[in-house]
């Protein structure tokens, strides 16, 4: 029966896997926040139109992983895939451009029908960090060091390494384009079929080929570098300086690319040899012309995208349940006092549990299944004193006022 199931490609997060998901995102919330981005969210789908004007007719996700339909009204809705898209749609809907410059994160499920594997699923969550209205490299230095520093704090930052290339000025771009596309029409006879289609529309998806065929055609093809003009050449030049004098280390991978003709100058991806073939954890790149692809006013912007579920396979610390205190009562007649003291309690911040049923043996052994910091045991005769005893696992009991509680539990929180 299938209705028990999970749909193909979607996963519970249950209590474990969702503190160390929690981990990863409250991390780079702090840590974006610290440079100064704003959290943000948009909705969960949008018109179809969206995602093919900023991912490209050609390109796969399009093509190939989009979820899209047709609710009652007859317009075309896509599911989310990626989260830039959605973000500079808001820019542009939300009239925002005289507020520039504007610093965003965001985070939340994204859906790609694709062949479900390690690190890779149908619905799966992704941190976004993105700035716009800030054309310099210094601007695509600190996306990079907000990245970085995300994943320094996850303590994941030495298992990876940050690729890093130049996709140069629109000038450049469309020099190496002209290149690009003689080099491959004179081996369009060994093309695959989709690397053809995309021959003449958007070659540099064909650098990105998965297609063993098409990457023996890559290896030799001509690279970007020698196509750059000097401008684009000096904008390199200042992205890989500020990264020098931050202490991020990089290695020029002359061979990573964006295919769409809105992305310009810095394209980048943190990888790792730990996750088998899904190697990119964190990637982005300067998308200039984007914003004025989707009907806006041209507006600089850069940003990256990181998938929650990868980090979280990386983290090598799994974030542990917090130790709660269990409120224990010793006899029937105590309940209703326990209920209430736990209710106390945690108002005053404490992570209480309190059992449902059971005598004192099988409570005491409830608190020592959940691992409780100490137990809370009233006894009737312990409350018409106004005491409780407090149980500690490693130093024992002792009897404790209840206007002294906070105080003495203070050190479980």
């Amino acid at each position: 029966m299938t209705a028990v199931k999970p749909v193909r490609g979607t996963y519970d997060i249950l209590p474990e896997a969702m503190r160390a998901h929690r981990h990863v995102v409250d991390t780079a919330r702090t840590v974006a926040a610290r440079y100064g981005y704003d959290e943000m969210s948009t909705p969960v789908f949008e018109f179809t139109e969206v995602f093919k004007r900023s991912l490209g007719d050609t390109s796969d996700v399009v093509t190939k992983e989009m979820y899209t339909f047709s609710p009652k009204g007859g317009e075309q809705i896509t599911l989310r895939p990626e989260a830039t898209a959605g973000i500079a749609r808001a820019f542009i809907s939300g009239g925002l451009a005289n507020q520039l410059p504007l610093k965003f994160f965001y985070t939340g499920p994204m859906f790609r029908y694709e062949r479900p594997q390690k690190g890779r699923q149908r619905q799966f969550h992704q941190i976004d960090v993105e700035l716009l209205g800030v054309a310099e490299p210094l601007g695509d230095v600190e996306i990079v060091a907000v990245g970085a520093q995300i994943l320094r704090e996850l303590d994941v930052l030495e298992r990876t390494t940050l690729e890093l290339n130049t996709l140069g000025d629109p000038e450049s771009r469309r020099a190496y384009r002209a290149v690009l596309v003689n080099y491959f029409k004179s081996y369009s006879n060994r093309l695959s079929e989709d690397s053809l289609a995309r021959l003449d529309r958007n070659p540099l998806r064909i650098l990105d080929s998965k297609d063993e065929g098409d990457r023996q055609l890559v290896a030799g093809a001509p690279l970007f570098g020698d196509y750059l003009n000097e401008y684009s050449r000096d904008y390199f030049e200042r992205v890989r300086a500020g990264l020098d004098a931050l202490g991020i280390a990089y290695e020029v991978n002359p061979r990573l690319v964006r295919g769409l003709d809105y992305y310009t100058h810095t394209a980048f991806e943190f990888t790792t040899r730990e996750l088998g073939a899904q190697g990119a954890v964190l990637a982005g790149g300067r998308y200039d012309g984007l914003i004025e692809t989707l009907g806006g006013r041209a507006t600089p912007g850069i940003g990256w995208a990181a998938g929650v579920e990868r980090l979280a396979m990386m983290v090598s610390e799994k974030p542990k349940a917090k130790r709660p205190i269990a409120v224990v009562p010793a006899e029937a007649e105590a309940e209703l006092d326990a209920l209430k003291l736990a209710q106390r309690l945690r108002r005053e911040g404490f992570t209480v549990d309190l059992g449902f049923s059971g005598n004192l043996s099988k409570r005491m052994k409830r608190a020592s299944k959940i691992n409780a910091a100490a137990v809370v045991i009233l006894r009737e005769d312990g409350l018409a004193r106004d005491v409780v005893t407090v149980r500690d696992f490693e130093t024992g009991e002792e009897e404790v006022p209840l206007t002294a509680m906070a105080d003495r539990l203070a050190r479980y929180q």
